[in-house]
Parts: structure tokens; sequence; C-alpha cells
């Protein structure tokens, strides 16, 4: 009887180092933040004015991860940063620069009374205080009629571009407080630049 042909040689990794080589790969595809959520983005940007000064609404989209609410929920503070650049436009020369500016808002979670607090810019202004998540989220998320400059800094029929990006402040966790706080690099974000042209 003839002799069946010996199956094919498989090379076996050790069990040890197939874990280590599954953990890799479970980190590096799971573990970046375009698995985890979309890129956060400036949204519905407009410039408006009162009856004295400039005015700012827009709005954050996908500013929160789970592990950034799972850490406000244990006790750590989120900084989102607001960075705002108005220029004057000209075109036979580079565009003045009005105004460079940021601000803050930032988000806390009080265990004892249950609430979230928003602090927002604005001197003498009450932190808001919600027990909703999603109504302090929406809070953080949203510029409600920022004053970027004095309408008296401005040109009458001259055009203007008005810049803003928001970001996720580095010095929202205390030191090294990053390096036992799980995916820490899962909280970082930064959006791209939005810009608004318009004449005055």
């Amino acid at each position: 009887m003839p002799l069946s042909a010996p199956p094919p040689y498989r090379r076996i990794l050790p069990r040890p180092l197939l874990f280590l080589v599954g953990t890799l790969l479970f980190l590096c595809c799971w573990g970046s933040p375009a698995a985890l959520a979309q890129e956060a983005v400036i949204r519905d940007v407009v410039v408006t004015n009162s009856a004295a000064n400039l005015l700012l609404y827009c709005s954050v989209e996908n500013g929160f991860t789970r592990e950034m609410l799972e850490g406000v929920n244990n006790g750590i503070p989120i900084t989102f940063t607001f960075y705002v650049r108005l220029d004057q436009r000209r075109s036979l020369l580079p565009d003045r620069e009005v105004v460079s500016l940021s601000f803050d808002h930032t988000l806390t979670y009080d265990n004892l009374k249950e609430e979230y607090q928003v602090t927002l810019p604005g001197a003498g202004n009450q932190p808001f205080v919600s027990s909703s998540l999603k109504d302090a989220k929406r809070m953080m998320s949203q510029v409600n009629g920022f004053r970027v400059a004095s309408l008296a800094s401005l040109k009458p029929d001259v055009s203007y571009s008005l810049a803003i990006k928001a970001s996720l402040a580095r010095r929202t966790l205390p030191l090294n407080f990053q390096y036992i706080v799980p995916f820490w690099n899962l909280w970082n974000f930064e959006t791209d630049w939005y810009t608004v042209q318009f004449r005055y």
C-alpha cells in the first residue's frame, strides 16, 4: 500500500508570541482615533454683529470620545481651547492682522452634587450647571456670540477673513496623570482652520 504524502510543514508560533502579535494588531487597528471616532471639525460658523461688536457663532462636532467622557465622570476636567484670527484682506499687500486671540471652555463634574459645570469666557460669567451630560456637551461644543472685535476697529466697505479652530488643551490633565489614564493619546484632537470671508 503506497504511503500517503506527509502534511505540509507549518511553523507554529509560541503562544506568548502569538498573544503579543495579536495584541499589537488590536491596538494598531482599534486604538487609532480614526477607528474610534470621527474627526473633530468646526461647523455652523456664523459671523454677525451687534451695535458695537463683531460676533462669532460656531460649534465643534465630534469633539468627545468615550475615554474623555469617562475621564470627566471620574473627576478629570476637560478644556477646549478655541483660536480665532481676524485679518483684513488686501489684494497687493499681505493681509493685515486685526486681532488674534484664544478662549477656553472647561467641563468639570461634581461627584457629590452629581452635576456638570461648564465654564465659558466672559468676565463675571457664572458657569453653566446641569445634571445632564448631553446639555453639558452641547454648551462645551457651542460658541454663542463671542465678541471678536469692536466695529470701531473695522473699516467700512473692506473685505475680511475670520479663521477659527479648536483643540483639546493639553494642560487638562495634572502632571504625569496621562501615564495612568488608558489611551491618553485618544484624548487629543485639533480641528482644521475654518475660514469665513465677509465684507464689512
